[in-house]
């Protein structure tokens, strides 16, 4: 999840750059600027980097262990693999 205090200061640095005739309510528009933020990003389904890691580092595995699997039935039958051709670009 994003850090509230993020969002928080993103809010106050749009509701800043609001022209000073509308300043009058800064603390209404800031206010709906980070409402804003909050439901677009909700909206994202993001995760964090650790989150990220963690679901990069289960997948390899996976994939190592299906390769190990795979290799393993066929290391005693030369035969039942097969092999890929190997494609060259054309001269």
């Amino acid at each position: 999840m994003i850090d509230l205090n993020h969002i928080d200061d993103l809010a106050r640095r749009l509701s800043q750059l609001v022209p000073p005739g509308l300043r009058d309510s800064q603390e209404e528009l800031q206010q709906t600027f980070k409402s804003a933020l909050q439901a677009g990003l909700a909206k994202l389904d993001l995760v964090t980097r650790e989150e990220f890691d963690v679901q990069q580092a289960v997948l390899l595995r996976t994939r190592e262990a299906r390769g190990a699997r795979a290799y393993g039935r066929h290391a005693g039958n030369p035969a039942g693999r097969q092999a890929r051709p190997v494609l060259t670009p054309p001269p």
